[in-house]
């Protein structure tokens, strides 16, 4: 009986260390992504680049962090006039993991809107 509980344990710490390796890496990427959106928000709602040249930057960080979203997802509207408008940045997105027996599809939907204090 105490070695089956021994083997059990020993299963279930190693099956927490594997889903933990794979989740971790790709939850980081999102958080480091999300939060390079919301700098690129902040920068640029004070600044003159067009929505094309955010795109842009929001996709080398996304490539940067290994997060897989295309140029057509990242959505960006500026309203209003450069420094007293607001920015809104949206970037959804999908990761697959293959799990042993049980597919899991993890949608992210990191987005901001920036909005100017005037």
């Amino acid at each position: 009986m105490g070695s089956v509980k021994i083997a059990l344990s020993l299963f279930f710490v190693v099956a927490g260390l594997y889903v933990g390796v794979e989740l971790v890496p790709v939850y980081y990427s999102n958080y480091e992504f999300a939060d390079a959106i919301t700098n690129e928000a902040t920068i640029s709602t004070y600044n003159t680049k067009s929505e094309e040249e955010i795109r842009d930057t929001i996709f080398k960080k996304a490539q940067e962090y290994g997060v897989p979203v295309t140029k057509e997802q990242i959505k960006v509207h500026r309203s209003g006039t450069t420094g007293t408008g607001s920015l809104m940045i949206d970037a959804p997105y999908m990761v697959h993991i293959d799990f042993p027996g049980y597919p899991v599809d993890l949608h992210f939907d990191p987005s901001t809107n920036n909005k100017s204090p005037f």
